[in-house]
């Protein structure tokens, strides 16, 4: 699989679709490998005429790991974004970000703006320290029990933290949940990267006074259950940035279900759409 390297990083990408259709890079969220995109939704974007990137955040999947003490900023993450563009050959991408990912897209507007096509923001926020807190937040700091001494309960701990925050109205099977937990760890394990990559989030503070400032079509795509980014998030970040689109849906939480590919899908290419 290709790798985009630069700046002493190097990040792991993969695309579907042919290279010269429109390109929607795809950024994921916190401690969360370039599969939770998966290629079945991939394929559905390419379905549609447009080409698929996706790629794994630094300290996540076969991307670089850093070690403890070092840090970084969403910053070096947006640029992680663009030299991936560069890598792929794509001069400007529609950005999609989940989570942690949606403040990676929206730092890649705010910083790259020459490289943003249109923005979609789904289940994030805009580091307003003065939005509410999220009641799911110990799933961030739960350990899991050491997968070579328990793995029966490594991925219990895995399926029962994603039930928690998963979106009651579009709920996995169990079956489904245990492969995704399975697969994960069988292509990289990388426990101590989230910490790091909450550090980043930290370390950047509050976009709402740049995401003021974005001339480009949003669409802010948020659930009326998640407990881990609460909605207030979502709204607050259509009410930052100029002209934003607000999508929110009831029965969604905090993950991407099969069941929620078509809204995801249908709020891409309303994006994609304005952008035209």
């Amino acid at each position: 699989m290709p790798r985009a390297s630069g700046r002493g990083v190097e990040i792991e990408y993969e695309t579907f679709g042919e290279a010269g259709a429109p390109t929607v890079m795809l950024i994921n969220g916190l401690g969360s490998q370039m599969t939770r995109w998966p290629a079945p939704f991939c394929e559905m974007l390419v379905a549609k005429g447009l080409r698929a990137v996706r790629m794994d955040n630094r300290d996540t999947g076969k991307s670089t790991w850093f070690q403890p003490g070092d840090a970084y900023s969403l910053s070096d993450m947006a640029e992680d974004v663009a030299m991936v563009l560069d890598a792929a050959g794509a001069a400007k991408a529609h950005i999609v970000g989940v989570s942690m990912g949606g403040m990676i897209a929206q730092t890649v507007a705010i910083e790259h703006p020459d490289r943003v096509l249109s923005l979609t923001s789904i289940m994030s926020n805009t580091g307003n320290p003065d939005l509410p807190p999220a009641p799911a937040a110990g799933v961030l700091t739960s350990v899991p029990p050491d997968p070579k001494a328990d793995w029966e309960g490594f991925v219990a701990h895995g399926m029962k933290n994603a039930r928690i925050i998963g979106s009651p109205g579009f709920p996995w099977t169990d079956e489904e949940l245990r492969e995704r937990t399975e697969s994960e760890y069988r292509r990289a394990y990388n426990p101590t990267g989230s910490q790091r990559q909450m550090g980043a989030i930290r370390a950047y503070g509050d976009r709402r006074p740049m995401l003021a400032h974005l001339k480009v079509p949003t669409l802010v795509l948020h659930g009326a259950d998640d407990p881990l980014v609460p909605v207030a998030g979502g709204r607050d970040t259509a009410a930052n940035i100029p002209g934003a689109e607000l999508r929110i849906i009831e029965g969604m939480g905090h993950d991407m279900t099969p069941r929620l590919y078509p809204i995801f899908l249908d709020a891409i290419l309303h994006s994609v759409a304005r952008a035209s």
